[in-house]
């Protein structure tokens, strides 16, 4: 097995976001995966959305600022097709992501 882990800054000016990606393969088959978007809040990363394998089926957290998630699962798709599907996500939609986390953290 093989691990790959990496990590990228979504808004490279400002650096207050960012992806954080990790996957396991055997072979050519990704056999499970963690992907996730943080925000830095007051010297403080906090993870906003995620995409993981870690329950056994690949699905989807939105985490709030007062600790809850929610889950959203993917039943049908491979790993694969939920590891580019939340890659493409979250690179596409962070910023909406980290708008609406300040907003819950404002309330």
């Amino acid at each position: 097995m093989a691990e790959r882990e990496f990590l990228i800054y979504l808004d490279p000016d400002t650096r207050v976001c960012r992806y954080r990606h990790s996957h396991v393969s055997e072979g050519k088959k990704i056999v499970e995966f963690r992907v996730q978007m943080e925000t830095l809040v007051k010297d403080e990363w906090h993870p906003v959305v995620r995409y993981d394998t870690v329950h056994g089926k690949a699905h989807r957290d939105i985490l709030h600022p007062d600790g809850s998630q929610s889950k959203d699962w993917f039943e049908g798709y491979s790993i694969e097709e939920v590891l580019t599907i939340g890659q493409k996500d979250i690179l596409e939609n962070w910023s909406r992501y980290r708008d609406r986390f300040l907003k819950e953290l404002k309330k």
